[in-house]
């Protein structure tokens, strides 16, 4: 196959990936469980080229890992907040406490350093109004912030894991 779509640079290695691997990569997405066999044929590849295919995306970090998406409302987390932060602080000491800090907390689902006004982002997932307050107190107890600004989503419209590859 051809490489056409994309170089990619992880750690110092480049890997080049060819339609081939977008169409796996896409597939894979949507259900890693699929086995050897359903992924060749899908792929037009040999089981053996996709197995090599998806080891090399493991080693090069394409894949950085596998996981089960849970439905948040089956097990209890009724609740998602995004939480805007700003901070005085800009300096490599600060971060790292900050980074720290927001690993300790399993509410925490997404963080993101941002560009513009907000200095950072955050997606927390509870179990309910009360058990974000509860979240919300340790959080600004534990580092010092300059504004937090919570907002409750009210309804998800949209929630992919895939690229748009």
């Amino acid at each position: 196959m051809e490489t056409n779509k994309s170089e990619l640079l992880n750690e110092g290695i480049t890997i080049a990936l060819d339609e081939a691997d977008f169409a796996l990569l896409r597939i894979l997405q949507k259900d890693a469980t699929l086995p050897l066999g359903r992924l060749a044929d899908k792929v037009g590849l040999s089981k053996t080229a996709v197995w090599n295919r998806i080891q090399r995306y493991h080693a090069t970090g394409v894949i950085n890992r596998q996981v089960v998406v849970v439905d948040p409302k089956k097990v209890g987390i009724s609740e998602t907040f995004f939480v805007a932060v700003r901070t005085n602080n800009h300096n490599a000491k600060w971060f790292a406490e900050f980074i720290k800090i927001i690993s300790k907390f399993p509410e925490i689902t997404e963080a993101h350093r941002m560009a513009g006004h907000i200095d950072y982002f955050l997606k927390v997932q509870v179990k309910s109004t009360r058990e974000f307050d509860l979240f919300y107190k340790s959080l600004v107890k534990e580092i010092d912030l300059f504004d937090v600004n919570s907002s409750l989503s009210m309804e998800v419209l949209k929630n992919e894991t895939a690229l748009p590859l």
